[in-house]
């Protein structure tokens, strides 16, 4: 047995906790924390669903800037144009359709490249897995982090010496293909399971017949080839491609979510606070002093009046005396509610008006552009780490479609919006230039 396979599968258990925490906290299943057991005990299955979920702002707000404006390829007479961001073409005058937009458009790559950069954000790591598709075109799959674990060169060339894939099937089984540059291993669990197998030993080479045969692109493999466990791969490269986000040297990705997930706890326990004083004071407790106290046949005191709007209070003793406590001050608890929402925009460079809306009102053009510096500096470094991948993805696509040589260059839109005044001046601007 490849002992790659028992290295992947201990990889795919480490990484299936991380990556459940955070997708746990973007989708609002938090951990929630009371003051005491007893506020635990009684309001732990009242607000157990509770969570004031400020995580999907963090991610959201990077990926509704990362948008992929279109990609262009060189030389024209091979790749022909530019690719605009909804996947339709936009060739050059007397051009015919491109292969780089034949392959982005047939891949969904307009509306799933956003579900990639999502991913990247949220978890810390995307992939991608460019392989022919059953008519033997290139295609290009994305895939959760959770079912992919990578290798990479230990030299620090940044190259993948090989990647693996888990996923279960219909039967209930467990597959695991590994990909290396000459070849693609193919793996299935002995018995039925739903969850990743954790020993290499259970599991056997799966043999079926492939639906397609890459000779059809004039490659050398035949369908015999096609029916074993081994796949021959001859692109010479690993099909894999990893996004991560906010990487150190020789680790993956790390969530945009890290430093915001303790804040968004705390954030969490003050609005709890909030909510278990708000619930011992919505009705005021009330007192009354001078009048006589019953006891019941064990000798225990006896309440003299019942609470409500129904009821009326007597006391036969003219020196009676009622009255009530006053009600607790929550300016305190929204004050430290508000304090969280400032520290995870400070962490996560997000700018803070997309967590507190201004009750001044809106704020200009200008003061926007300047409130989101360091955040756009933040797009930007992830466009350029994004799109190098999407670069490299998109020319091995185009060396399956038998397209060599062809550089590809990622187009964003710009994350920081223009005003008004800014979109004018540069079209006076083109227009002075196209009239000299």
């Amino acid at each position: 047995m490849n002992n790659d396979l028992q290295t992947a599968l201990d990889i795919f258990r480490l990484n299936a906790i991380r990556y459940a925490k955070y997708q746990r906290y973007y989708d609002g299943n938090h951990d929630l924390a009371f003051a005491t057991e007893k506020f635990q005990n009684t309001f732990g299955n009242l607000f157990r669903e509770f969570a004031l979920n400020l995580c999907p702002v963090v991610c959201d707000a990077v990926r509704d800037k990362l948008r992929i404006a279109g990609l262009k390829a060189e030389p024209p007479a091979l790749a022909g144009g530019f690719l605009d961001a909804r996947g339709g073409q936009k060739p050059p005058a007397n051009a015919g359709g491109s292969p780089s937009s034949d392959i982005w458009t047939r891949s969904r790559m307009g509306l799933r490249s956003g579900e990639v950069h999502k991913e990247a954000l949220r978890t810390g790591d995307a992939y991608v897995i460019v392989w022919p598709d059953a008519s033997g075109k290139a295609t290009i799959f994305p895939n959760r982090a959770a079912n992919i674990a990578v290798q990479y060169d230990d030299e620090g060339t940044g190259n993948i010496l090989w990647a693996a894939k888990w996923w279960t099937t219909r039967d209930k089984r467990v597959r695991v293909n590994l990909f290396y540059p000459d070849r693609v291993e193919r793996y299935v669990s002995k018995t039925e399971t739903e969850v990743i197998v954790s020993d290499a030993r259970s599991f056997v080479p799966y043999v079926q017949s492939a639906s397609f045969s890459l000779s059809q692109r004039g490659l050398d493999s035949t369908r015999e080839q096609a029916k074993a466990s081994t796949l021959n791969n001859p692109f010479g490269a690993v099909p894999v491609f990893h996004f991560a986000n906010n990487a150190d040297v020789g680790d993956l990705g790390r969530s945009e979510l890290e430093a915001a997930i303790p804040i968004q706890d705390g954030l969490n326990k003050s609005v709890l606070d909030m909510l278990v004083a708000m619930e011992f004071s919505a009705y005021r407790q009330r007192w009354a002093a001078g009048i006589e106290i019953d006891f019941d046949a064990e000798g225990k005191k006896l309440a003299p009046f019942k609470a409500g709007v129904e009821h009326l209070w007597i006391a036969e003793n003219p020196q009676a005396t009622f009255g009530d406590f006053a009600a607790s001050d929550l300016e305190q608890f929204l004050k430290v509610k508000d304090s969280f929402r400032i520290d995870i925009a400070s962490v996560t460079g997000t700018p803070l008006h997309y967590f507190v809306q201004e009750s001044t009102g809106f704020a200009s053009g200008v003061s926007l552009q300047q409130n989101e510096t360091r955040f756009n500096a933040k797009v930007r470094d992830r466009q350029s780490a994004f799109g190098q991948v999407w670069e490299d993805a998109m020319k091995f696509a185009l060396q399956i479609e038998g397209v060599d040589q062809t550089d590809i260059a990622i187009q964003w839109e710009d994350p920081a919006a223009l005003s008004e005044k800014d979109v004018l001046e540069e079209r006076l601007l083109e227009k002075e230039i196209t009239s000299r």
